[in-house]
């Protein structure tokens, strides 16, 4: 599920992604033989990549007309102070703010820095240009630097009043 999640912005698309994997993952049971030794790591590795496949075939049915989205130029930077940005925020703040990106731009971000993948791959798996895949992790890293910017700002005057 924890795959799912980072792939979309609400619940019941996690929930239909999951459903939709394991059942890909009953059908093709008969097919699967260990890539390594340690058989519980492999065949969690192997349900892993079939979750994530099935995120992207979902994001390309339903959001692959929502790829661009016009974004300010402005880019926020958080004031540097006593303490550093990442001790101050929670992992539950950074997911929150990750499920505001655009579909397009969170699924670049999510196959580049969570899954490791190249542009390539990336640009291969979501038929677009690697371009476009390297424009829109750039887009994407400077509007969760925006969502996580005016998180702080809302945090820092809850605690002022």
């Amino acid at each position: 599920m924890a795959v799912c999640n980072r792939y979309t912005n609400n619940q019941e698309d996690a929930v239909e992604i999951l459903n939709d994997g394991f059942l890909k993952v009953f059908r093709e049971l008969h097919n699967y033989t260990p890539a390594y030794s340690d058989v519980i790591g492999s065949f969690k590795g192997w349900l892993r990549k079939i979750m994530m496949y099935t995120a992207i075939d979902h994001f390309r049915k339903f959001h692959k007309h929502q790829m661009m989205t016009e974004l300010d130029t402005v880019v926020f930077q958080l004031p540097s102070g006593g303490e550093d940005a990442l001790e101050r925020i929670s992992y539950d703040e950074i997911i929150a703010a990750i499920k505001e990106l655009s579909p397009g731009y969170r699924t670049v971000l999510n196959l580049f820095i969570v899954e490791g993948q190249s542009h390539e791959e990336i640009s291969e798996q979501l038929g677009i240009s690697i371009g476009t895949s390297k424009s829109n992790l750039a887009k994407a890293r400077r509007q969760l630097q925006k969502i996580l910017f005016n998180q702080n700002q809302i945090t820092l005057k809850k605690n002022v009043v």
